[in-house]
């Protein structure tokens, strides 16, 4: 009894681990995490890659955790509600510079270049990636009601910065979600959104 007991217990580990997590170019994440006490699910996940010298090069893997499902991507944007992104740098070209310089690039697009009002914010934020960034470096972005958008660091539970207010975090979350020119970028905010599956 014992025995088809314990058969049974390892036959449910191995049917339900495989969606403890999701792999993306060797990168493992969480189904789920938990935010504010909210219980946030993985919405879509990808690669961003950028091109070099006519070439792909995979920089970092994301991941997008909603409270549920969504492909809307204005509408995640919009929404005043618990939100993170999830990002591992996959390679040594992502440098503090380098990765701030594609953020201030990407509040300009996100912002239709009108990042004035929210400048001081955006400030703040690209502060969260001053100290050098190294391959295998995660960052949790998080969004909370109330709270605003917290940046940690390989898994520190004291935010690097702390930012309130909806209008940084619908930039900041457009920069990965919204219109973008760069055609690598659409296709991550397509994996985000669940409508395109990561390769």
């Amino acid at each position: 009894m014992l025995k088809q007991l314990m058969v049974a217990i390892f036959a449910v580990v191995v049917f339900v681990s495989p969606s403890l997590a999701v792999t993306v170019d060797g990168v493992d994440l969480p189904d789920t995490l938990s935010i504010g006490g909210e219980q946030l699910v993985l919405n879509g996940a990808g690669v961003r890659a950028k091109k070099i010298v006519f070439v792909d090069k995979k920089l970092y893997v994301a991941g997008l955790y909603l409270k549920a499902k969504s492909s809307d991507a204005q509408k995640i944007i919009q929404a005043d509600e618990p939100m993170a992104l999830r990002i591992k740098i996959v390679s040594s070209l992502i440098t503090s510079e380098r990765f701030n310089e594609a953020t201030k690039e990407g509040f300009q697009e996100s912002t239709k270049g009108n990042t004035a009002p929210i400048q001081k914010e955006i400030d703040t934020f690209t502060s969260a990636f001053a100290d050098k960034i190294s391959n295998g470096d995660l960052f949790d972005i998080v969004y909370t009601p109330g709270t605003g958008v917290q940046v940690f660091k390989n898994g520190s539970k004291t935010a690097t910065v702390t930012i309130a207010g909806m209008p940084i975090k619908t930039a900041l979350f457009g920069i990965w979600l919204g219109e973008r020119t760069e055609k690598n970028m659409q296709i991550l905010a397509k994996q985000l959104l669940g409508t395109e599956a990561a390769k």
